[in-house]
Parts: C-alpha cells; sequence; structure tokens
C-alpha cells in the first residue's frame, strides 16, 4: 500500500494477487521458521525460509537497526527470500527512526548484457535514504535500468509503447516496442550494467543464492518453484562524526538549497523523493487509482 500511494504502481498493490498465488502455489511460505546467525557483532544472516520479501525485508532492518544504534553500523544479508517490491519502504522505516540505511535485491535476468544481445542480472535495484527535519527523508531508490520490467508489462497490457528506446528486442537492438521487449536497457550505459554487477555481488554471490540467469523468472517460471532471492542492508548512525541534530540539519538545507536554484522554463527542481511524497499526499486524500483488470483480481482474490 505505501508504494502504491508513493506513486510507484508497477510494485504496489496490483501485485497482491500474483503474491497471493504463488503462496497458495507454493513458492512462497506464508509460516517461516526466520533462522538468524551473526558471525560479527554488527554484521548478521537471516534465512527467510522462502517467505514473502516484504516480511524478511522488514525483520532484517529490525535486526541492522539494533546493531547499529550499538556499533554505529549493523548489516544484514538476507538468503532465500523471494520478491521485496519496492525497496523504499525499508529504507524508509530506518531513516524515519533517525537511521542512514542502504537495501539491494536481485532479481531474474532482464538487464541486456553491455555490448550483448541477452540479459544476464536482473534490474537489481539499488536504495539509499537518509533522516530530515519537518519532512519525509530523502530516498533514492532506482533500478539499473532506465524502466522496471512491472513497468513494461503494464505498458503492454495498455499497448502503450515508450518513445525512447529503452528496450531491447530478441536480438539486442534497441526498441521502444513493448510487444518486442526480451530485455532492459542499463541506465548509464556499461556503468548501470557495472552497478547491477555490484548488486549481485551483495546479494547473491555473498550470501550464496541463485545469481544472475539462474533465478527463477517471476512471472513466467511455475508458482511452484522457490526462487531463492537474497537481499542486503547497511544501516549507519547519524551521529558517527557529527551529531545526529547537525546531520538532519544540514541535508534538510541542502535539499532546499538544490529546490530552490533557478530552474529551466517550465520545469521544477527536485530532489529524490519529491514526486513519491506528492503523490503519497494526493493518494492519502484521494485514493490509489486502480484498473478495471485490478478491481476483478482484487474481487475474486
Amino acid at each position: 500500500c505505501e508504494t502504491s500511494l508513493r506513486g510507484v504502481d508497477s510494485h504496489g498493490i496490483r501485485l497482491l494477487p500474483h503474491y497471493t498465488r504463488s503462496a497458495l502455489s507454493g513458492r512462497k511460505n506464508p509460516k517461516p521458521n526466520y533462522s538468524y546467525t551473526q558471525k560479527f557483532p554488527a554484521f548478521g544472516s537471516l534465512d527467510a525460509d522462502n517467505t514473502f520479501g516484504h516480511a524478511a525485508g522488514f525483520k532484517a532492518i529490525g535486526y541492522a537497526m539494533r546493531m547499529a544504534k550499538e556499533f554505529g553500523i549493523g548489516a544484514v544479508a538476507v538468503s532465500n527470500s523471494s520478491h521485496p517490491g519496492a525497496m523504499a519502504s525499508f529504507v524508509l522505516k530506518a531513516a524515519r527512526e533517525g537511521y542512514i540505511a542502504f537495501a539491494f535485491t536481485n532479481a531474474d535476468a532482464l538487464l541486456k548484457s553491455h555490448g550483448g544481445q541477452r540479459a544476464y542480472f536482473g534490474t537489481n535495484p539499488t536504495c539509499f535514504a537518509a533522516p530530515r527535519t519537518e519532512e519525509e527523508p530523502f530516498c533514492l531508490d532506482m533500478a539499473t535500468t532506465n524502466i522496471s520490467w512491472n513497468k513494461m508489462l503494464a505498458n503492454k497490457k495498455q499497448n502503450i509503447n515508450f518513445k525512447d528506446k529503452i528496450l531491447a528486442d530478441k536480438n539486442g537492438n534497441l526498441t521502444g516496442n513493448t510487444k518486442l521487449a526480451k530485455s532492459l536497457i542499463a541506465i548509464g550505459g556499461y556503468k548501470g550494467f557495472g552497478l547491477g554487477m555490484m548488486v549481485e555481488i551483495m546479494c547473491g554471490v555473498y550470501s550464496g543464492m541463485n545469481i544472475g540467469k539462474k533465478i527463477p523468472a517471476m512471472f513466467t517460471s511455475p508458482l511452484n518453484i522457490r526462487r531463492k532471492l537474497s537481499q542486503s542492508y547497511i544501516i549507519l548512525r547519524t551521529d558517527a562524526v557529527i551529531n545526529q541534530k547537525d546531520f538532519i540539519k544540514s541535508l534538510s538545507k541542502m535539499s532546499k538549497e538544490i529546490r530552490n536554484q533557478i530552474p529551466k522554463k517550465g520545469k521544477n527542481i527536485m530532489v529524490a523523493n519529491d514526486p513519491e511524497i506528492k503523490s503519497k499526499k494526493l493518494r492519502l486524500k484521494h485514493g490509489i487509482p486502480i484498473t478495471d483488470e485490478i478491481e476483478q483480481q482484487f474481487k475474486r482474490l
């Protein structure tokens, strides 16, 4: 719900029917036996027993914040997880409680390899949040592709193509046609592809879970096959160098200075999370818009 309120419809309530079907079919375990271990004082490992990625993420964030409170930093690697939705929800929880937070997760192969024809890594998002005064935290939540695969699928269902060639066909050729899409294009060329690999190292490689093309596809693989996804969280105290009050005040001041710069004609200068904050205010008042198809799915559910 929070994801939809923030305007990120691709990862919001529209996925509830899929999550439910995958749990009823055996992919997700709705009654997990979590296993948490700590090899080092400020680092933990959470085996999520193939439950919902959202539940695993919030549990991991809780452990990481407790470690950060005591040691200044806390990190948790999550194994045997499933799709956690938008990573912003996890880091925002920590930032609202005064922490700096990083979050990463891997996904099935959808990011076209730089210079190649096919995908190897997933959209592999990276997420960061930090607290501010008198407003929601700064939050950057981005895939290593120009759009998410869920966004592409949503456009495809509505027969809407993209003006920019941010997709790739079966031969690796760039296109904006959603019907031809077989993979997505990395942000910033080889740099985005490198970020995708960094996230895979932090998640699949680090936790010993599935990596790259070994991850079963979210929508097209059988719903009784467990995907063995992984997540990684890093939490920092804001007062490790300066006091927390000064950190929060400085970040708030920087955000305002950026917004107050002279904009181009017809444009607004924003920082990450500004559009989502605006969306949340509107949707809390007017509701979350849904399509007729989603309404029917909810009724069947």
